[in-house]
């Protein structure tokens, strides 16, 4: 703890599976009418090889499309392919809203919370339609990959995100749901938090709210 009683200054938040979540239904409909195990699209999409040029800004969201429709091709034809990845590129989503009240009440505190994530180009758009910008916005400031041309876990992403916070990384606490990027974090001087649920932020957080 610091003089100030605070053993932070500011928090770091990813965004997928801790404050964002998808509904996969209807993909999954759309696999099992094309005879796939549910899923297959992610393993796709997700692959470094389709996902990480994605997330650094290098194509387009019709090129990681296509990409996903040429994973898929040897195992349904292409338009099927093209679907599924348009409908996972399309895919409804939702902000968690306990997570968005505990960040809210860590703003009203005087902290600043940044959104650092491994993102689409079209991060902006997505934050809008969740409701967390303009006048109700959620963050003093969003760190995305597909701006910085890097992905966590590398180093400069959470430099960059520190630099922008105004606070040295020791002073940070960096919350995601995947351990390397946690590792990252901790690499670095931050504490780190292994999201699972609202619970575990609660936890943290309450000292500071």
């Amino acid at each position: 703890m610091t003089l100030s009683g605070r053993a932070f200054d500011a928090v770091l938040s990813d965004l997928d599976g801790v404050i964002r979540f998808y509904d996969m239904a209807e993909l999954e409909q759309l696999e099992a009418s094309a005879g796939l195990p549910r899923g297959s699209t992610a393993e796709i999409a997700f692959a470094p090889e389709t996902d990480l040029p994605l997330m650094r800004g290098e194509i387009t969201k019709e090129q990681w499309i296509d990409s996903i429709a040429r994973g898929l091709a040897e195992r349904v034809p292409w338009e099927c392919g093209h679907a599924l990845g348009t409908t996972l590129a399309e895919t409804k989503f939702r902000a968690d809203d306990a997570v968005v009240g505990l960040l809210r009440r860590v703003r009203a505190a005087g902290l600043p919370v940044l959104l650092v994530t491994n993102a689409t180009p079209w991060l902006a758009d997505d934050l809008a339609l969740l409701g967390l910008t303009g006048p109700a916005g959620l963050f003093d400031d969003v760190i995305s990959s597909a701006d910085l041309g890097v992905t966590k876990p590398d180093r400069r992403i959470y430099e960059t995100a520190a630099e922008r916070a105004g606070t040295a990384p020791g002073r940070c606490l960096f919350v995601d749901d995947r351990q390397e990027n946690v590792d990252a974090a901790e690499a670095l001087g931050m504490t780190g938090l292994l999201y699972r649920e609202p619970a575990d932020l609660h936890v943290v957080l309450a000292p500071l709210i």
